[in-house]
Order: C-alpha cells, then sequence, then structure tokens
C-alpha cells in the first residue's frame, strides 16, 4: 500500500490513513489534552504526509515517519497553546496536559501521573504505550538514541507507577 501511496495512488493512501488514524489521534489527544487541538494535528499531519510521501525512502519506515510528522505538528500545537496563553494572561500559563478534563477518576490519575513528567518522557511514554513503537522507532520519532529511549521510558513508567501506587 505505501508503494501504491508514493506513486499518488489516492485511494492506497486513504488505505493508510485508515489503518492509523486512531492511533495518531490517540497519541495527538493524549499530547495536546483536547478533542478539537487533537483532531487538528491528526489534520496537519495528514496533509503534510501526503504531500510528502514521495519522499518517504522506505515503504517500512512509514510507521514511524508519520508519527515523526504528527510528533512535530503536536509540538506546532504545544507552541501555539502557550504562545496564545501568555497574551491572554501571562502569569496563569500551564502546561498542555493540565487542561486534560476527565470524567472518569482512573483517567484523572493516569493524566496527573503523565503530567509528572518531562516533555519528553511523556513523548516515549506515549509513542510506547499508545503508538506501540518501539525503543528503535521511537528514537527515530524523537531524534533520540534507542537506549535514550529505553531508558527514559522505564524511569518514566517507574515514576508513573510511584504516584499511581
Amino acid at each position: 500500500m505505501v508503494e501504491k501511496a508514493r506513486r499518488g495512488d489516492k485511494d492506497a493512501f486513504c488505505s493508510l490513513y485508515a489503518l492509523y488514524k486512531d492511533r495518531l489521534y490517540r497519541y495527538a489527544y493524549y499530547r495536546l489534552g483536547n478533542a478539537d487541538d487533537a483532531q487538528d494535528a491528526v489534520s496537519d499531519c495528514i496533509v503534510s504526509a501526503y504531500e510528502q510521501i514521495c519522499r518517504l525512502r522506505k515503504a517500512e519506515a512509514f510507521s514511524s515517519w508519520i508519527f515523526k510528522i504528527l510528533h512535530a505538528s503536536c509540538s506546532d500545537y504545544v507552541k501555539q497553546q502557550i504562545r496564545q496563553r501568555e497574551s491572554e494572561s501571562t502569569d496563569t500559563v500551564r502546561s498542555s496536559v493540565n487542561l486534560f478534563v476527565f470524567m472518569d477518576e482512573r483517567k484523572t490519575e493516569l493524566c496527573e501521573a503523565l503530567d509528572r513528567l518531562s516533555g519528553d518522557e511523556r513523548d516515549v511514554v506515549l509513542l510506547s504505550v499508545v503508538a506501540g513503537f518501539t525503543s528503535k522507532e521511537i528514537s527515530k520519532v524523537t531524534g533520540l538514541t534507542a537506549g535514550s529511549v529505553r531508558s527514559k521510558l522505564s524511569r518514566s513508567l517507574t515514576k508513573m507507577r510511584s504516584f499511581l501506587e
């Protein structure tokens, strides 16, 4: 399918989108904290991926490639949120993860545990748990080494576990 999409087959690209849309959305939602921004980030990611798919060198790299695009798109939204909040009120700027509002108590606790992580740690956890990536795939998305990814994942999960206990 990736090869067909690289050659301009719109249906093949749509099929790829259908395979990845849920994982892309979940990652963006947990990263950005609200449904509207997550949908916008995924839309931006898909448009960008469609425009750039012909530049993808290896078909087997599609998964990490599209998540790298989404990672950049989410980072842009986080920066945009911070700029917007700074212009609205300089003393009430909060990180995007603090914006999580969930009815379910377990989800709230999970979000609080995620909020205790740094941005890199949160990205590694979400890419591993939500997107199901290996440390090698995560390293391609984040720019960290695979060893650093494994260390961050282990330390991050330990932090989250201690908070949740």
